[in-house]
This record gives structure tokens, C-alpha cells and sequence, in this order.
């Protein structure tokens, strides 16, 4: 038996098209309601058959839906929620795949009071936005992070679990303090540091004459690809875990200090200290099979031998 029998995706960007797609393929007897803020994105997800309806407004797609998950910035989940809670169907279950769960859980609780309202962060994801970048095999063997309010209904939480495991996803729980200080360290703050680090070199391009994009290393070039991702999103998610964010940015200009430290006194034994153990979390990750072991991250070089 199928955890719902019809989903709601509000919000039809990489997340929304290829939770459309992932669900066609795993459970393609669910019915799929769709709408995106942009008119535009709609007529491109008719155009690609992602969804058997694709409605103008959020309200008219949550009609009879069993399960309605907002693919939206976590700034807009206010305003969304409020445009969807007067169309809301007895035992819906709202969630959602913000990478902030604190808040959102805040905002959807008030919003949409007596509301199974359920969190959910799929922990996937790419540098590319929109519904043309989707696709279906993104949440397999990937975790998503299901973080329940304290009084919710065990049986949604299980048919949420369930519906993301048909998805191919590993399921965990959490509560939402918790899980924002783990993303805080996991997600946020390497974007944070992302986005300093190319906006610093893009500062030193003009002065350098194209050299910093011209000899970018392998290192650089993934913290362009960080960069790369969706400014709003971003925006949204350091406004809303900003305490998180905030609490492991101190700690990491403490240890940058002490590396800065190091360099400067010539304390190589500090230095490859630090280095072995940062070594041993990248073997961790892809014993986990978070990532791959492949030369140069797996990038393609079809001209290789």
C-alpha cells in the first residue's frame, strides 16, 4: 500500500521537479499536483509532464492532496502556508525540504494550526536550479532528515518516512534544534565559506587580469561550484539559522587564527596534525557512501588513456 495517494509539490525548482520525477518513477500511480510562484516554471512543467495537474495558484493544487511538501526558500514558507491552509484536506500532511528546520517548523506551526505539519530536509542536491535540472535518482542513497514536532501523530511520521524511503532516501529523525546545528557544520557554513573565498578572488581577478579564473586548482573550482547555488535559497537559510551559523563561525575563526598562527611560527607538526585528522573525516565520508572515491572527484575526462 502507497504511503499517499496524491502529493502536492509547491515550488518546482531542482528539489520540486525531481521529487516529481522520483515519484513517478518509484510510485507512478500517485497523482501529481504542482505550482511554482513563476508562470514561466509552470508552463515549463506542463511542457515536461512532471505533474498530472499544474495548477495557477498553491491552494488549488493542495485540493484533496494527502501530502503537500513546500520545495520553496524558508523565506516564503509564511506566505505559501498561508495561501494554501484554507484548501487543506482533513489528515493532510504538510512538510517540506527546507535546510532550516527551527524556524520552518515555527512558522508552519502557526500557520497552519491542528495541521499534521511534518519537516523534512532530503540532504541532496546540486549547484543548478530549476525544473529542467531534475532529476529522479537525487535522493537515493542520500539522507533525508524528518524532524518531528514533539506531539506528532507516529503514524504520518511513519507514512513520511516510508514515502521517502520508496524514494530510495535513508531516513532518520531528529529533533529541529539539533538538526540545524548539524547543517550548521555539514552545509552552512562550507557554503559560507564558499562564497567568501570566491567573492575574494573575484575582487583579485581585476587586478590579475583573468589569471584567478585562468589557473583556478581543483580546490577553487569546487568552491565556484558551492557559489554557484541558488542566492535566495541561501539568503533564506543563513537568515533563518543565523545562531547556528554564527556559534560555528566563531569557532572557525578561532581554529583559522590558530592555523594562521601555526604558518607563521613554522609549527609543521600542528599543521600535519590537523591535516591527518581532516584526512581521515574525507575516508569517513565516503565509507559512508556519501561520496566517491574516484581520481579528481569523479569528474568525466573523456580524453583520458
Amino acid at each position: 500500500m502507497l504511503p499517499f495517494a496524491r502529493v502536492a509539490i509547491i515550488g518546482m525548482g531542482l528539489i520540486g521537479s525531481s521529487l516529481a520525477r522520483a515519484i513517478r518513477e518509484a510510485m507512478p500511480t500517485v497523482a501529481i499536483n504542482a505550482h511554482d510562484a513563476s508562470a514561466e516554471v509552470r508552463a515549463r512543467v506542463a511542457e515536461l509532464g512532471l505533474a498530472d495537474d499544474v495548477a495557477d495558484n498553491a491552494g488549488t493544487a493542495v485540493m484533496d492532496a494527502d501530502l503537500v511538501i513546500l520545495c520553496v526558500p524558508v523565506g516564503a514558507m509564511a506566505a505559501v502556508a498561508a495561501d494554501i491552509a484554507a484548501d487543506l484536506a482533513p489528515d493532510t500532511v504538510v512538510s517540506d525540504v527546507g535546510s532550516v528546520k527551527e524556524s520552518v517548523a515555527r512558522v508552519l506551526g502557526t500557520a497552519l494550526p491542528g495541521v499534521h505539519v511534518i519537516p523534512a530536509h532530503p540532504v541532496a542536491g546540486t549547484e543548478k536550479s530549476g525544473p529542467d535540472a531534475g532529476f529522479a535518482s537525487l535522493f537515493k542513497g542520500r539522507w533525508c532528515i524528518i524532524t518531528p514536532p514533539p506531539r506528532a501523530d507516529a503514524v504520518m511520521v511513519e507514512r513520511l518516512s516510508e514515502f521517502w524511503r520508496r524514494l530510495g532516501a535513508r531516513v532518520d529523525l531528529m529533533d529541529a534544534p539539533h538538526h540545524d546545528r548539524v547543517l550548521a557544520v555539514t552545509s552552512h557554513l562550507p557554503h559560507l565559506i564558499a562564497y567568501s573565498i570566491v567573492g575574494t578572488a573575484s575582487d583579485l581577478e581585476e587586478v590579475t587580469k583573468s589569471e584567478v579564473i585562468k589557473y583556478s586548482a581543483g580546490g577553487f573550482r569546487d568552491f565556484t561550484r558551492i557559489a554557484a547555488s541558488d542566492p535566495v535559497m541561501w539568503r533564506d537559510v543563513f537568515l533563518n539559522n543565523r545562531e547556528a551559523v554564527l556559534e560555528l563561525l566563531g569557532r572557525f575563526t578561532e581554529d583559522l587564527v590558530a592555523l594562521q598562527r601555526a604558518i607563521r611560527w613554522g609549527d609543521g607538526e600542528a599543521l600535519e596534525s590537523l591535516f591527518t585528522r581532516t584526512r581521515a573525516i574525507r575516508r569517513s565520508i565516503i565509507d559512508e557512501g556519501q561520496d566517491t572515491d574516484k581520481p579528481d572527484f569523479g569528474r568525466d575526462h573523456p580524453d583520458a588513456d
